[in-house]
């Protein structure tokens, strides 16, 4: 399998990176992509070089593997589901590539193992990275690159993919700019604003911030807000900042968004009664939290 671990990767496309490089091991880490596919929500995963045997007279077709696999899935068998996907994923179905790795990623009815997610992810990579942004596939394959920068920001441990921040900011700017993922363009602005693996540069983290909370990303539109209503590295726009701030409280859910909460109520407290009435107004207002890739 061709693989970008041993050859540097660099910008290269609108604001994103050279395709020629950009044939690789990747990673996993997009939050349930929607599988548009007859109710596509494949099942568990496999090895990317062992795989179980799977009879062709079972299967009339790679996408018929695929459905069954989302069946079996949705059923509840995922050892049934892992059979059907493997044979769809050596057939070529992207999205039976990502559902394993994504099992693989996540340990769902297989053992966790982030180097075999890493691998399914990469393969997805490297069969689509010159794919357009509009084909129907690019969410899955944007998906990939955005979780490859995820791994190759922390590696995995004991494997070959060690930690490479700028190998990082490549799959996340990549997905970012060319295919509009909201996901990426929040990790790439988390880039900018710690300064990992790329010059700090709070302006251009607050840009891609505004692109990701635009399509109602939380914690996009959390920082962002954040960032205004404290003049972090831009100017202090308190008004614009408690409005941003007000919309991600308003979708904040459970545990994982305490942090959320926490920074809106600090804003919040410390605001006058004008600026909180005039971005209430421009929440209600506002229209964001569409899905749909931007660019």
């Amino acid at each position: 399998m061709p693989t970008s671990r041993t050859v540097p990767l660099r910008p290269a496309r609108p604001a994103g990176v050279d395709l020629g490089r950009l044939r690789t091991g990747l990673l996993a880490g997009f939050l349930g992509f929607c599988l548009a596919i007859a109710a596509v929500d494949p099942g568990t995963a496999l090895d990317a070089t062992a795989r179980t045997p799977v009879p062709e007279k079972g299967f009339r077709s790679g996408r018929d593997a695929l459905r069954s696999g989302v069946r079996d899935y949705n059923a509840g068998d995922k050892q049934g589901a892992v059979r059907a996907l493997e044979y769809a994923a050596d057939q070529g179905q992207t999205l039976a590539l990502w559902k394993l790795g994504r099992m693989y990623a996540d340990g769902d009815g297989v053992p966790h193992d982030d180097l075999k997610a890493f691998e399914y992810f990469s393969r997805i990579a490297d069969d689509n990275t010159d794919d357009s942004p509009d084909t129907p596939n690019s969410g899955v394959v944007a998906s990939a690159f955005n979780a490859l920068g995820t791994y190759f920001l922390e590696g995995i441990k004991g494997t070959y993919v060690r930690p490479n921040a700028e190998r990082a900011y490549d799959m996340f700017n990549y997905a970012a700019s060319y295919f509009g993922d909201p996901n990426a363009q929040y990790n790439l602005a988390r880039l900018y604003l710690d300064g990992t693996g790329v010059e700090q540069d709070p302006r251009k983290a607050a840009r891609w911030f505004n692109l990701a909370a635009e399509k109602g990303h939380r914690p996009a539109q959390a920082l962002l807000g954040d960032m205004l209503v404290n003049g972090t590295g831009v100017q202090r726009q308190t008004v614009k900042g408690l409005t941003w701030l007000a919309i991600a409280r308003t979708g904040a859910q459970g545990a994982a968004d305490t942090w959320i909460v926490n920074l809106y109520d600090k804003a919040w407290a410390s605001a006058s009664e004008a600026d909180r009435a005039d971005a209430m107004a421009q929440a209600q207002s506002l229209p964001t939290g569409s899905t749909r890739r931007r660019r």
